[in-house]
């Protein structure tokens, strides 16, 4: 089956509303973990709106399976990821004013800066993913710059519906055929739930999903374990 890293940020957010301690995110990795989860994934954003330095090196720490921090490929952020060594590090688009990170990183146009980024990180132990949408020009960039992996953006699928649904998610099914036919590991995210995850959730092709904030949706009604339970339960039936 495909493996369910947890992506913790919003409980994050929920701490920072109040600027408080509480939520822990650290706390719900654990929890996450207990649950089944196989990852625990974090961006530490530029303007730090929610996970912290701090809880990245607690989660170095005390995460058991995988932990992948998400971050732009910036000086800075090359710097932290080489000084905590998470497992893995996927690099991600980032602007300021966006609410969420709101598509795939343009691998295409950045080549060198890219695959710098890539080599020290590599260099450094830490395995390479890049988040890109289904294009192939893009998976193809990913792969000349050296990446271990690649995370599909499934957010235009998640927010499409009708026919446009249907076609969103035939462009997903050939990027993962394409990258998986030119070695890349191959992940999905943005936007999954526990509804239109379970089309993709049959893929063999595919080895991991990340889900953030429907899992912390649904953990405010029924409690983080359960959440995260219930997704692995979705993932172990359908694949």
């Amino acid at each position: 089956m495909a493996k369910l890293a947890v992506n913790v940020d919003h409980v994050a957010t929920v701490r920072e509303a109040r600027r408080t301690i509480e939520p822990d995110p650290v706390v719900a990795a654990a929890l996450a973990e207990l649950a089944g989860a196989e990852g625990i994934v974090v961006h530490l954003r530029q303007d730090r709106r929610h996970i912290k330095e701090r809880d990245v090196y607690l989660l170095r720490q005390t995460v058991k399976t995988s932990l992948n921090l998400e971050m732009a490929a910036t000086e800075e952020m090359i710097k932290i990821a080489l000084d905590i060594k998470p497992d893995i590090s996927t690099l991600v688009p980032e602007r300021r004013e966006e609410i969420t990170t709101e598509g795939g990183l343009d691998v295409l146009n950045q080549k060198e800066k890219i695959k710098e980024a890539v080599k020290r990180l590599q260099t450094g132990g830490i395995k390479v993913s890049i988040f890109i949408d289904p294009d192939q020009k893009q998976i193809e960039a990913a792969k000349e710059v050296g990446a271990n992996m690649i995370e599909l953006h499934t957010g235009c699928y998640c927010d499409a519906k009708g026919e446009e649904k249907e076609k969103e998610l035939k462009r997903l099914l050939e990027a993962v055929k394409i990258a998986h036919s030119i070695g890349l590991i191959v992940k999905a995210g943005h936007g999954l739930n526990y509804i239109n995850i379970k089309p993709l959730a049959k893929v063999k092709e595919i080895y991991e999903f990340s889900i953030g904030h429907s899992i912390v949706a649904r953990a405010i009604l029924v409690g983080f374990e359960r959440a995260v339970r219930e997704m692995v339960e979705i993932l172990n039936n359908l694949t």
